[in-house]
């Protein structure tokens, strides 16, 4: 297991020169990719990890939301990136717990898009066009 810990430093280190990363983030990434290091060293295959890399509650943040599958870190997790898990937004937030209405971005974006939309106040254009 050691020798999978240090390749799996090194790579969260390369990653962490690149982008800013949280203490939690860099925990999980490293015990994830030594994980995925030795399983696929030993040749067994892990498709789905039997519990995320952090606290489903905690993964929607202020300025980035985690994807509980991967352990990466985005603004908007999209159906795109879900699909590589061979997921839908629906079955993602019903598989993590999710309420069905929950938004999967970070909260700090999401508080933008909903001021700008009131600013914009698209409602009241399409009443005065009809």
């Amino acid at each position: 297991m050691e020798e999978y810990l240090k390749q799996a430093l090194e790579i969260v280190k390369a990653q962490a020169s690149v982008r800013n990363m949280t203490e939690d983030e860099i925990t999980s990434m490293v015990k994830t990719l030594a994980e995925g290091i030795q399983n696929v060293a030993e040749g067994e295959e892990k498709k789905e990890p039997t519990k995320p890399s952090i606290d489903p509650k905690k993964a929607i943040r202020e300025k980035s939301i985690v994807c509980l599958e991967c352990g990466k870190s985005f603004k908007v997790l999209t159906k795109k990136h879900l699909a590589s898990h061979d997921l839908t937004p629906e079955e993602y937030k019903e598989k993590w717990g999710y309420k069905k209405s929950t938004s999967l971005v970070a909260r700090g974006l999401a508080r933008e898009r909903r001021k700008k939309m009131q600013e914009m106040k698209l409602w009241e254009k399409r009443k005065k066009t009809t």
